[in-house]
């Protein structure tokens, strides 16, 4: 007799809507103050939830998740807004409690419902969100869950493209700088999401804000003092240029005789790694350069090849001189020119440079 009075197993919708109902709680007691002791109980309820939550989506140590289960759970949380709520609520929710919330968001934009994606027809119906996640990065205690959760949201093409096309973009210049070396890495690697996950939605992007765009990444990022920022910006720099799908912004950005200074500083930075990243990003001059960026290099020393002091990393190549010669509009090479301007000159190829860089 004693199982006929067994509680009903929990369905995931059940746990959803208990999750939705929690949240809704402590959105409306958000003022309580510890020591609330239904309050404490709610807060702990409401753990349990989410961890449960986490559990049908990810499976546990004994079984995978089930398919039918988490499809279920996924037309249930974006049914009634429960995504909403969860994001508005995460700061008032424990550590432990915000890392499971954040894994729950992240799983749930890759389940599919009749073969669509729920979360991202939620998403746009919902963008402001996005810009509740990204502001998230001026909040200390919640800057990286957000920011994990909006480097998910950002695999859908439209919501990356939102972002992209918001005032938002301009604000993550700041963010990458951020005296919190935490922060600031998690604000750069959603930047470089941005900036590389979506290829024809970047070069649209790229192709219709360049002047701003470059103006802020030349003199925020790569002329930054600090060696991690524009490390990252060096790399992130030859990531979009050296697309494909980008070409059209490289021939526009290596005809810029500003651009090729700019590269030429960060050759002769103290730093190796820096120095190797921009040889990466110099070689595209020559490897795509046209008409336009032979009138740059060339009129200086007409008809000698331009010199370039000490420019290229010791460990590539350790010439007192480097000198840019072009054979044919497509086959540069570049030179090395001893001091004294006796010795035969040694020559190395593009291509043999760019092997010799990439063992360091």
């Amino acid at each position: 007799m004693k199982g006929l009075f067994k509680s009903k197993p929990r369905t995931p919708a059940d746990v959803v809507r208990q999750t939705r109902e929690l949240l809704i709680f402590l959105d409306l007691h958000s003022g309580s103050r510890g020591g609330d002791a239904k309050r404490e109980e709610k807060m702990a309820e409401l753990s349990k939830n989410i961890r449960e939550l986490k559990s049908i989506l990810y499976g546990n140590g004994e079984s995978e998740p089930v398919t039918e289960a988490c499809v279920q759970l996924t037309q249930e949380f974006f049914r009634e807004n429960t995504l909403r709520l969860l994001i508005i609520c995460l700061p008032k929710l424990n550590l432990e409690t915000r890392k499971d919330a954040t894994q729950v968001v992240a799983n749930l934009q890759r389940q599919q419902v009749s073969s669509k994606i729920v979360a991202s027809e939620y998403l746009e119906a919902n963008k402001d969100l996005l810009d509740t996640l990204i502001s998230g990065y001026e909040n200390m205690d919640i800057a990286l869950h957000y920011g994990s959760m909006l480097r998910e949201c950002i695999r859908h093409q439209s919501i990356a493209r939102y972002v992209l096309e918001s005032d938002h973009m301009k604000k993550f210049f700041d963010y990458i700088q951020l005296p919190n070396f935490d922060i600031a890495s998690d604000a750069s690697a959603t930047f470089k999401e941005l900036l590389t996950r979506h290829k024809a939605t970047v070069a649209e992007f790229l192709s219709k804000n360049y002047d701003w765009f470059f103006s802020e990444f030349n003199s925020r990022l790569l002329s930054s003092t600090n060696y991690i920022t524009k490390r990252q910006a060096i790399k992130l720099l030859g990531d979009m240029l050296l697309d494909r799908s980008n070409s059209a912004v490289m021939m526009r950005y290596v005809s810029s005789k500003d651009n090729l200074m700019i590269l030429m500083n960060l050759l002769r930075d103290s730093s190796k790694n820096i120095q190797i990243e921009a040889f990466h990003v110099f070689k595209g001059f020559p490897a795509k350069a046209n008409k336009d960026f032979q009138f740059i290099v060339y009129p200086r020393l007409d008809p000698h090849p331009v010199l370039l002091e000490q420019n290229l990393p010791r460990t590539i190549a350790s010439p007192t001189q480097i000198a840019i010669q072009s054979e044919t509009p497509n086959n540069w090479m570049v030179q090395n020119v001893p001091n004294d301007g006796h010795q035969a000159p040694q020559h190395h190829t593009l291509q043999r440079m760019q092997n010799q860089s990439s063992k360091h």
